[in-house]
């Protein structure tokens, strides 16, 4: 389930929700470089992920309390459950994809900001982190269900912001046009991905958030794509 043990007591114990794609796998590894231990959740068990269903509220809630008693805190938690649906024109959007796309970008949140919000405030250096897209705030006709979904992500994590404010955690906010990776880049060589964020920036981003100190962070939307 964790990784970066060998920090010891001093270790940040954080969470990774959506921790087994590619983006996962560059947050958990520079979070466990630096010492932190790392809770890969996902949807499949593998590779020091941990099986769960991050839709199922009560199964998030569970997976919480199992955390919360084997570590005896968490000090961060980064949402990464995302995905993409779209169409040509706005007339041709298809609702399905709202309805997808609420599911595993809005309710996951929900429940895993639900789960962990307790623990965060107790943490004593507690950070909370979503990817959202700057099509939140530029929507074009195309991806309404998906600008609709990642702007819905913001207000309830400035939501979470405003519940943390007094404590020593901060919820935050990174902002994206789209993610690349290596195997990205090698299956499309030709290909320059203009305005793109690398896996490993958000990766640096996400661990820069616990370099200032939670009142500098809490409610800030972090623009990735300079």
């Amino acid at each position: 389930m964790s990784q970066g043990d060998q920090g010891g007591p001093a270790s940040r114990v954080v969470v990774v929700a959506g921790a087994g794609g590619p983006t996962g796998r560059a947050v958990t590894a520079r979070l466990a470089a630096r010492g932190d231990t790392v809770i890969g959740l996902g949807r499949r068990a593998a590779g020091g992920v941990t099986a769960v269903d991050l839709t199922d509220g009560e199964a998030v809630r569970e997976a919480a309390r199992r955390i919360g008693a084997e570590h005896g805190r968490v000090d961060g938690v980064v949402h990464l459950v995302g995905g993409w649906r779209g169409s040509k024109t706005f007339a041709d959007t298809d609702l399905a994809d709202w309805d997808a796309l609420h599911e595993a970008i809005v309710r996951t949140l929900q429940n895993v900001s639900l789960a962990f919000e307790p623990l965060l405030r107790d943490s004593d250096d507690g950070r909370f982190a979503i990817v959202s897209a700057k099509a939140a705030r530029e929507p074009t006709q195309g991806n309404a269900a998906y600008a609709a979904a990642k702007a819905a992500a913001e207000a309830w994590t400035l939501a979470l912001a405003d519940a943390l404010r007094g404590t020593r955690s901060a919820a935050a906010i990174l902002v994206i046009k789209a993610l690349v990776n290596d195997d990205m880049r090698a299956a499309s060589p030709d290909r320059r991905f203009p305005g793109f964020t690398d896996v490993d920036d958000l990766a640096a981003a996400v661990a820069g958030l616990w370099d200032r100190p939670a009142a500098d962070v809490n409610g800030l939307r972090v623009d990735l794509t300079t």
